[in-house]
């Protein structure tokens, strides 16, 4: 009895060469993608005078990531400890974007936004986009960037003045209630 084997056959290949692009992705990363993202954060970190730190986590093999980090810094706010004249200072964390390689190669571009510590939730991060990286040109980059600065920018000057804007980092605010006015 002879079975037909055409479409496992096709899916086999599919499969192998999927594991071929994992291959093919991974060496992309270690030779061309990692050092291009590299210079290129570092240019914009330079030209534009952003106060960053560039970070590669490499302690897993072919599951690295490069992050621009805009560090940790005093929120300006400070929390009176009970009954003392003591204060503690509340940290903010500034946000990130990381590019980290995926288990298959491909590369996911990730936004970390900003938060207080211990001022409500913080916002997760969103998920750009994930890329082949031959698809990942300095261009890309470069709009990953603009497009972080703007969504951080909004978190930093947010009010409710304008409608159009929603809550950036937190949906409410420890120690504030949301009263309902009823008429």
């Amino acid at each position: 009895m002879a079975v037909d084997l055409t479409t496992l056959k096709n899916r086999v290949d599919d499969y192998k060469e999927i594991l071929e692009n994992t291959k093919n992705f991974r060496q992309d990363w270690k030779e061309t993608l990692k050092p291009m993202i590299m210079e290129t954060l570092e240019q914009v970190v330079k030209e534009t005078n952003l106060s960053a730190d560039i970070v590669v986590k490499d302690q897993v093999e072919n599951l690295e990531a490069i992050v621009l980090d805009l560090g940790r810094t005093h929120s300006g706010m400070k929390e009176k400890i009970e009954d003392t004249d003591i204060k503690k200072t509340i940290i903010k964390t500034q946000g990130a974007v990381v590019y980290q390689q995926l288990f298959n190669g491909k590369v996911m571009v990730m936004f970390v936004y900003p938060y207080i510590d211990g001022y409500g939730e913080p916002r997760p991060p969103r998920n750009l986009e994930i890329l082949r990286p031959h698809e990942l040109k300095q261009e890309y980059i470069i709009r990953h960037l603009e497009e972080f600065v703007k969504e951080i920018t909004q978190w930093e000057d947010y009010d409710d003045d304008v409608p159009a804007k929603s809550a950036i980092g937190f949906a409410n605010p420890i120690g504030f209630q949301q009263e309902i006015i009823e008429e």
